[in-house]
C-alpha cells in the first residue's frame, strides 16, 4: 500500500490528515478521541494570556444548499477560553501518550516581542512537536490588534515570525490570512522571518446570513451578529488557488505548506497535496461527520495513490504545480466541443435551458420515440462547459478535444492580439 507518512517541516506524522486549530482540538478529551481515531496530527486550539477570552453564545453559522447539505459554516468564536495552564498539562499528557502523533500548536498575542517569545516558551516546555502561529483570525481578536491585524501587514508577519524562531528551538508554521489581495505579500513575509512552513487558509471574513425575524446577521446574540469566519467546502476553491499561488512563486518555491480550507474528502486531499501542499488540516468535516472520517480520508487517498502508482506522499505533492499557469499562457488553438450520450440522457433539458438562455444556443432538440433528443450543433459550441456541469447525470456529457492541427500559441504572440509585437 502507499506510504501515507508526512512531513511538514521536519514535523512527522502517520498520514498527512490533521485536525486544525478549531473548537474540535480545544482540550485533551477530544484529541485523544481523534488519535484513537486516526488522525495523524493536531493543531491545538489557539492560546493566548492577555487580554482574557469570554466567547458568546451562539457561536456559529451555516449555509446549506436546499438539500440541507452543508456547504459551510461561519463562526464567531474566540481563541482557546481555558486557562493557560490546563491547555499547557493537557498537551503535555496527550503528546506523552501518542508520541508518534504530530502535536502543534496555535498561538496568538499582542504586537510585543515578550508577549509572543514568553508564550512560545511556555509551549515549547510541554514538549509539542511545532508552533503554529495564528495571524489570520478575522474577527473578534483583530478588533484587539491579534490574528488577522497582523496577518494583513507583510511587516508585522515578518517581525512577529522573527521574534518566535528567536525564542525557541521548536518548527515554526505562519497561519496565513486570505483576507488580503496578494496572498504572496505574506507568504513572502514569513518565509523571510525564517518560518519552517506556511499553513493556509485561515476562515474567509464573512456574515453568512441574516436572521429575517430577528433582523440580524446569524448567529443571533441577544438580538444582535457580527462578522465571522467562513470555513467549510465553499471556501475549498480559494484555498486552492492561494496554496498554488505560494507553491509556483519562485520566492517561496520550497518552502513546505499545510493546506487548509473545505477538505472533505480524500479527493480533496489529493488536490491539496497535488497543489503543493504537504499535509492538509480538516476542521468542517469533522465537525459534521464526526472523527471518524479519518478513516475514509486516509483509505481513500492511499486506494488512489495505489491506482496511480504513487509510493509516497513525496511523489504527489506538487505535481500539478507545473501546470498552473497564468492565463496568457493558456493555448488559444485548443478547442473542445461538447458531446451529448443519448444512452445516460434522461430528458430534463437542462442543458439546452442554460445554453439557449445564457450562453450560445448550442444545443438543439430533435423529437425521438418517445422523448427528445439533445444534439450539441458544433458550429457553435465554443467549449465552455457550462452544459456538462449543470447535466445532473455524470458522464451524460463530456468534453471532446478538437484535433485543429494548429501550434501552440499564447495570447502575446496571438496574431489577434492588438497589443502583440512582433
Amino acid at each position: 500500500m502507499a506510504d501515507l507518512t508526512c512531513t511538514i517541516a521536519g514535523i512527522r506524522s502517520p498520514n498527512p490528515f490533521w485536525l486544525a486549530s478549531a473548537p474540535p482540538t480545544d482540550k485533551a478529551y477530544n484529541v485523544l478521541r481523534a488519535f484513537r481515531a486516526g488522525w495523524g496530527g493536531v493543531v491545538w486550539k489557539t492560546l493566548g494570556e492577555d487580554p482574557p477570552v469570554v466567547n458568546v453564545s451562539s457561536r456559529y453559522g451555516a449555509h446549506h444548499d436546499t438539500e440541507r447539505r452543508l456547504y459551510g459554516i461561519n463562526n464567531i468564536e474566540l481563541i482557546s477560553d481555558r486557562p493557560l495552564e490546563v491547555n499547557l498539562r493537557e498537551i503535555a499528557e496527550v503528546k506523552k501518550a501518542f508520541p508518534d502523533r504530530a502535536m502543534v500548536v496555535s498561538l496568538m498575542a499582542r504586537i510585543e516581542e515578550e508577549a509572543w517569545a514568553g508564550l512560545a516558551r511556555r509551549i515549547e516546555a510541554t514538549g509539542c512537536d511545532g508552533l503554529e502561529l495564528n495571524l489570520g483570525c478575522p474577527h473578534g481578536m483583530c478588533e484587539r490588534g491579534m490574528g488577522s491585524a497582523i496577518g494583513q501587514v507583510p511587516e508585522m508577519v515578518e517581525q512577529v515570525t522573527r521574534w518566535v524562531k528567536a525564542a525557541t528551538r521548536l518548527p515554526v508554521i505562519v497561519k496565513l490570512t486570505p483576507n488580503i489581495t496578494n496572498i504572496l505579500w505574506s507568504a513572502e513575509a514569513a518565509k523571510r522571518g525564517g518560518a519552517d512552513a506556511v499553513s493556509l487558509i485561515n476562515t474567509v471574513n464573512s456574515i453568512v446570513a441574516v436572521d429575517l425575524d430577528a433582523m440580524a446577521p446569524t448567529p443571533v446574540v441577544d438580538g444582535k451578529g457580527s462578522h465571522g469566519g467562513y470555513c467549510g467546502p465553499a471556501v475549498k476553491p480559494i484555498a486552492l488557488n492561494m496554496v498554488a499561488e505560494i507553491a509556483r512563486n519562485p520566492a517561496t518555491a520550497g518552502l513546505p505548506i499545510s493546506g487548509i480550507g473545505g477538505v472533505t474528502t480524500w479527493r480533496d486531499a489529493a488536490e491539496f497535496l497535488a497543489l503543493g501542499a504537504s499535509g492538509v488540516q480538516v476542521c468542517t468535516a469533522a465537525m459534521t461527520y464526526g472523527f471518524k472520517i479519518v478513516e475514509d480520508l486516509a483509505g481513500g487517498l492511499s486506494n488512489w495513490m495505489d491506482d496511480k502508482g504513487y509510493r509516497s506522499l513525496d511523489q504527489l505533492t506538487g505535481r500539478a504545480v507545473r501546470n498552473v499557469v497564468n492565463w496568457n499562457d493558456l493555448n488559444m488553438n485548443f478547442s473542445a466541443k461538447a458531446v451529448i450520450d443519448p444512452a445516460l440522457c434522461i430528458d430534463c433539458g437542462r442543458c439546452h435551458v442554460v445554453c439557449e438562455d445564457t450562453s450560445h444556443q448550442a444545443i438543439r432538440i430533435d423529437p425521438g420515440e418517445g422523448r427528445r433528443l439533445f444534439t450539441v450543433i458544433d458550429a457553435e459550441c465554443v467549449g465552455c462547459n457550462l452544459c456538462s456541469h449543470v447535466c445532473p447525470v455524470p458522464d451524460c456529457i463530456t468534453m471532446r478535444p478538437e484535433d485543429t492541427g494548429l501550434p501552440y500559441v499564447t495570447w502575446p504572440q496571438d496574431p489577434r492580439n492588438p497589443l502583440r509585437t512582433a
